[in-house]
């Protein structure tokens, strides 16, 4: 019969052997062992729509070198060579492949370092909003009771604005507490902070359902009994279970965070023409649409859905690929 000592020393493996399984690394190794990289190869829609968004990507981070010409460089813009057309049409520059706007910049350089400013705003308001919600969500499924209803009460009454709306809020009155000197400055961080904050709900949801779930299983019981303090169990055990719903999340977020990027600039209200992103890019070109030079606006709009696109199909590839219920 077994003792009470070897009973301790059975549960303390089963623990370890569980932490090592419930951790990041372990995480990585069940990702590479299953059937989501055949899933990958076998679907030509997410292998097109992953080379776009690394080719967007990469070509917004070394914009300065590969962009034709740097668009905030004077010295490098002519307005002799403004609004002239995309090089194969007529009286179209070889030297222009996409055209130029109203004040001579090449439209591909523009839409280079424009995406820079894109997808920062993007990347950053998904950082900021997976470190508003996951922690929320790890704390609200694994503590519940009041704790619990008040963070899921103050989701629910943010879900029932529009992000656009709440953006717009956060950005007027940061525009009314900072001086005016300032808001060119701090702008983008505004920008990102309004995404951000706008955005945490869905992650601290999905996160807090997960975490109930995996609350009550064998391994996390067992790293109680042994004595493992509440953080390290949702930090080292929960926390790298419940990874693979927000890495969707976070995938689909970033489409929706650029597209709320270029409407609130496209409304101007986003970042100042001095760090023109593509919603900017969209917004100085609308005043010419009617006149007869649409490339102006209508390059940078495709570029917005061309990377917007590739992101969703991306992201919903991942969606299916983790979903168990599909496999």
């Amino acid at each position: 019969m077994a003792t009470t000592e070897e009973n301790g020393d059975a549960v303390r493996d089963l623990a370890r052997l569980r932490a090592r399984e419930g951790g990041f690394r372990g995480w990585l190794k069940r990702t590479a062992d299953s059937d989501v990289w055949y899933s990958f190869k076998t679907s030509p829609v997410a292998v097109a729509a992953s080379i776009v968004s690394i080719l967007m990507l990469l070509s917004a981070i070394f914009a300065p070198w590969i962009a034709p010409t740097d668009p905030f460089d004077l010295a490098q813009i002519d307005l002799m060579d403004s609004e002239l057309p995309p090089a194969w049409m007529a009286q179209g520059d070889p030297r222009f492949i996409l055209g130029t706007d109203d004040q001579g910049r090449d439209i591909l350089s523009t839409i280079l370092y424009g995406s820079q400013i894109s997808l920062l705003v993007g990347f950053a308001s998904v950082l900021f909003s997976m470190a508003i919600g996951i922690p929320l969500g790890l704390i609200s499924g694994y503590v519940g009771g009041r704790l619990d209803a008040i963070i899921m009460r103050i989701a629910d009454i943010q879900l029932s604005f529009p992000a656009i709306l709440i953006a717009f809020l956060i950005d007027g009155i940061a525009r009314g507490v900072l001086p005016r000197d300032l808001h060119d400055e701090l702008a983008l961080y505004v920008l990102v902070f309004a995404i951000g904050v706008s955005g945490w709900v869905q992650y601290a949801r999905t996160v807090r359902g997960s975490t109930l779930v995996e609350k009550n299983k064998e391994y996390v019981q067992a790293a109680r009994v042994i004595g493992v303090r509440r953080g390290p169990i949702l930090i080292r055990h929960i926390l790298p279970n419940v990874l693979g719903p927000v890495l969707v999340i976070a995938t689909i977020h970033l489409a929706i965070a650029i597209i709320t990027e270029a409407t609130l600039s496209f409304l101007g209200v986003g970042v100042p023409p001095t760090q023109p992103s593509l919603g900017t890019l969209i917004r100085i070109g609308y005043d010419f649409l009617f006149s007869g030079t649409w490339w102006i606006t209508i390059m940078p709009g495709v570029a917005l859905i061309v990377l917007v696109l590739a992101i969703n199909l991306v992201g919903d590839w991942l969606r299916d690929a983790l979903n168990p219920k599909l496999r």
